[in-house]
């Protein structure tokens, strides 16, 4: 179980926003720490076959990112993930659970696994324009699961949590990398270096650390000695 991207790089007219970038991810939880505007969120894009690529390419065990394939064994939650406030958050999960391709008995059972499991059992019956910010948030990490993906791509995802919440989050993600390719984005350095098996650090579209994680090291202070007064650490 292998993520390979290779030479990977994205123009938008004279901005560079991922410059040659290649890594080869394997199980396990993976951070990637950058300040806003390092590249993050267009990497994971173009990881997803959501942007393509100017150059380079991505692969999951030989599946392209354009690929049907690909995405059957893709979980992904973007910065902003897209909801219809007059659903219920459990009708919601069945919706993206039809999308994603299970069958009606394993989507209903799949989505109310997954409530539980992030906490929101008792509230999926609420119309999701009641929810408050942290339970969106965690309906949109409950979509990216309900495939069982062994590719989990998380943008910002601790975004809206409050620090109890964040720290289900931490435990939830921790399990997951067992058998599972996470990719987990944030300019938070907190989110990853409870977690993370390995650290990427992005600064304008290059990757310039990448490396096993000694959980003892501080991990904020070699962050903004590496990024400088471009680090947000939240």
């Amino acid at each position: 179980m292998e993520l390979v991207i290779d030479r990977l790089s994205k123009q938008f007219q004279n901005k560079i926003a991922v410059d040659r970038v290649s890594l080869r991810l394997g199980p396990g939880v993976t951070g990637l720490l950058g300040a806003n505007g390092a590249g993050k969120t267009t990497l994971m894009r173009l990881i997803c076959g959501i942007l393509k690529p100017t150059a380079g390419s991505v692969t999951f065990d030989g599946k392209e990112a354009e690929s049907e394939s690909f995405r059957a064994v893709l979980g992904y939650l973007p910065q902003d993930f897209g909801y219809y406030p007059d659903f219920t958050g459990l009708d919601f999960l069945r919706y993206m659970a039809a999308l994603k391709g299970l069958g009606k008995a394993q989507g209903r059972r799949k989505s109310e696994e997954i409530m539980y499991t992030v906490g929101l059992k008792e509230v999926c019956g609420r119309k999701i324009k009641t929810y408050s910010g942290g339970m969106r948030q965690r309906l949109g990490i409950a979509q990216a699961l309900l495939n069982d993906p062994k590719l989990l791509i998380l943008d910002e995802p601790t975004a809206g949590l409050d620090p109890k919440e964040r720290v289900r989050f931490r435990e939830m993600i921790a399990d997951l990398g067992r058998d599972s390719v996470v990719l987990l984005s944030t300019h938070i350095v907190s989110d990853v270096e409870h977690i993370a098996d390995r650290v990427l650090i992005m600064r304008s579209g290059q990757i310039v650390h990448d490396g096993a994680w000694d959980r003892h090291e501080d991990l904020e202070r070699f962050y903004l000695s590496l990024c400088g007064e471009e680090a947000d650490h939240g």
